[in-house]
């Protein structure tokens, strides 16, 4: 294969925009606040020893391991292809499940905005339009495609900055929906169990932009720095987020789908011009929803693509355009499997809500495993890869990042139980039997791609990768 110049096309603004971009999820605010105000313990306690030590990992990997693949290198040089393989199907399938979640939730807030008639079958319709074009979003360069994702990020900032001084002056005016002190905070193990998941799944993502290492202009150096900073923004909005929003509407009634139209109307449309200004923060957010599925996409694609030209995953995953180096075979994969989960799973859900969690948790299962693989990747090259240089280091001993990878490994198992089973519910065989059909189906493409023999990766024509 024809090896094609890559352009070193993402400085240090450019990869915390794109962080922010695939961390911050406006749509994790309603799935969060309505776990009631003990969530913002949540997103404290959480912070601190989950997401700051995940953010710390992956900084340390990033610049020590600058790799075009990203996890799925670094689960690659510490267990093997096999696993790596595993790690990369999850992965990328994940995001081909996740991606029609995300845009049920733009549908659901179009629908809000300019048409309350649209029924389900309609904003299937429209998530279908949708996934396609973030597919061809993913096959141009990241020099173009970057800028996706970079507006996403401003946007949300702004969404999330106009919440935050919209419930403050709420408050002030008409009082708290829900009680916010330090009783009210403390942790509520009864119904809140089944949205901490929700918590985690808003926290990863750090390691996302490693997979386009080979377009960054200095890894080493920007990398840590990056997730430092895109972490600290992230943390500090998602906590103000969730708290203006508890502000505004008690708990019981926030709507996982609808929730964020509903908090914009209310601080906002009472306003001179607010309906205007509701509308165009909710096109805002309609943006961020469509970016995010672009953000995750190009993250695992390019994975997905590495695995694929490395023998692990079958070719059609590597096929890429001759003239941009892009992952069209796995981008096109995506397309058509989400098409085909949003159909079937149209097909079994009577509202947005339904079909917005349905796939939520389905994707949640699947999403949190590769992290499991990546933080025991971190701790096996630790021991024997220890003599590397690491611009960036955990600080700590190697007992510390024992004892640091344990404990996350244990939350992210944690929550992949509590997306599978709910309290006072019981097991939620859909998301069970969904995610072990989905595992099979990676074995098949693993061995799938073993019966290939590692032929080379294919390319197709430029006039199909301009189109």
């Amino acid at each position: 294969m024809t090896e094609v110049a890559v352009k070193k096309n993402l400085g240090k603004r450019d990869m915390i925009l794109f962080t922010v971009s695939a961390i911050l999820l406006v749509d994790t605010l309603a799935a969060t606040a309505a776990i009631g105000t003990s969530s913002i313990f949540w997103w404290l306690f959480l912070g601190l020893f989950f997401f700051v030590p995940f953010a710390l990992v992956s900084a340390e990997l990033g610049c020590a391991y600058p790799e075009k693949g990203g996890i799925y290198a670094w689960v690659r040089d510490a267990f093997g292809g096999r696993w790596a393989s595993r790690i990369s199907w999850s992965y990328w399938v994940n995001v081909a499940i996740w991606m029609p979640a995300i845009f049920i939730l733009f549908a659901g807030v179009a629908k809000q905005l300019f048409w309350p008639e649209m029924g389900v079958t309609g904003q299937i319709g429209l998530g279908i339009v949708l996934t396609w074009i973030a597919v061809i979003a993913n096959v141009v360069t990241l020099n173009v495609g970057k800028w996706v994702p970079n507006i996403g990020a401003i946007f949300k900032i702004i969404i999330f900055t106009a919440i935050i001084a919209g419930a403050v002056v709420y408050a002030s005016e008409n009082g708290l929906a829900n009680p916010i002190n330090f009783d009210s905070i403390k942790p509520n193990l009864g119904d809140s169990l089944q949205y901490i998941p929700a918590i985690i799944y808003g926290m990863l993502g750090f390691e996302l932009i490693s997979a386009s290492s080979e377009e960054m202009r200095n890894p080493q150096k920007d990398v840590p720095r990056s997730i430092l900073v895109s972490g600290a923004i992230i943390l500090a909005l998602y906590t103000l987020g969730t708290t203006a929003i508890l502000a505004a509407i008690p708990a019981g009634e926030i709507d996982l789908v609808e929730g964020l139209v509903d908090t914009l109307r209310l601080f906002f449309a009472q306003l001179p011009f607010g309906n205007a200004l509701v509308t165009a923060l909710g096109i805002a957010a309609l943006y961020t929803f469509f970016s995010n599925g672009v953000t995750w996409a190009i993250g695992g694609n390019r994975a997905a693509a590495e695995a694929a030209e490395e023998g692990e995953l079958p070719q059609a995953f590597a096929i890429k355009s001759r003239s941009r180096n892009t992952p069209v075979g796995a981008a096109v994969l995506m397309g058509v499997m989400s098409t085909l989960v949003l159909v079937l799973y149209g097909l079994l859900v009577n509202s947005n809500e339904d079909l917005f969690w349905s796939l939520f948790a389905f994707s949640g299962v699947i999403f949190l495993l590769p992290y499991v693989g990546m933080f025991l990747a971190f701790l096996k090259m630790r021991r024997v890869d220890g003599a590397r240089a690491r611009p960036f280091r955990v600080p700590g001993g190697d007992g510390f990042a024992r004892a640091l990878t344990y404990f996350c490994v244990a939350i992210l198992a944690g929550s992949i139980f509590l997306f599978i089973y709910t309290p006072g519910e019981g097991v939620q065989w859909p998301v069970l039997i969904g995610s072990i059909v989905t595992l099979l189906l990676g074995e098949l493409a693993i061995l799938w791609a073993e019966k290939q023999g590692g032929k080379p990766a294919t390319e197709v024509p430029a006039v199909f990768a301009t189109q």
